[in-house]
This record gives C-alpha cells, sequence and structure tokens, in this order.
C-alpha cells in the first residue's frame, strides 16, 4: 500500500490512507464531535485562522479542520490516484 498526500491548504498536507471521513462542519453532530475532541485534545486545526470548511475524521481519532471544501479535498485525491481500466482511460483501437 503506497502513502497517498493530499495537500489540504497553507502548506499543510496530510496522510490520505488515514483518513476515514471527510464532511462538512455545519451539522450539530460535526459541530459536536469538534468541541469533544478539543477537550480531548485531539483536533488538529489546519485553517490558519480561516473558516472551517471540512472537518476530516482520522482512523486515529484525530478531528482535522480544513479551511478547503469537501469537494475540493475529494477532487485532488482524485487527481492523486492513478487512473486504471474503467477509469477514464479509453481503449484506442484502430479504425
Amino acid at each position: 500500500m503506497s502513502i497517498e498526500l493530499v495537500h489540504v491548504g497553507f502548506n499543510n498536507i496530510l496522510v490520505m490512507n488515514r483518513i476515514i471521513a471527510i464532511a462538512s462542519p455545519n451539522s450539530a453532530p460535526m459541530k459536536r464531535m469538534i468541541q469533544e475532541g478539543r477537550n480531548k485534545s485531539l483536533v488538529v486545526d489546519m485553517t490558519n485562522g480561516r473558516r472551517t470548511k471540512a472537518v476530516l475524521i482520522a482512523d486515529s481519532g484525530h478531528v482535522i479542520l480544513a479551511a478547503l471544501a469537501p469537494e475540493t479535498i475529494s477532487g485532488r485525491l482524485q487527481a492523486t490516484q492513478p487512473r486504471g481500466i474503467g477509469q477514464g482511460e479509453e481503449d484506442e483501437g484502430d479504425e
């Protein structure tokens, strides 16, 4: 298994192999999870003072706050993965 690094803004990079979820911070359960993480010192704030747009949950229980939207982070992750058969690669046959 290779390590997949993704830039999440402001020169912050995450190992995406350890991330189990990317969510929006607007719902009550996410706000509660962030607060509980702060109480347990498990929050990693990567927003550099900007507004939190994504909450990433790691398999270690850490809650990572990012200033990029979940769609942007997901798009960057997909851009780093190699394309294989059935993922946009078309066979170029002789016609």
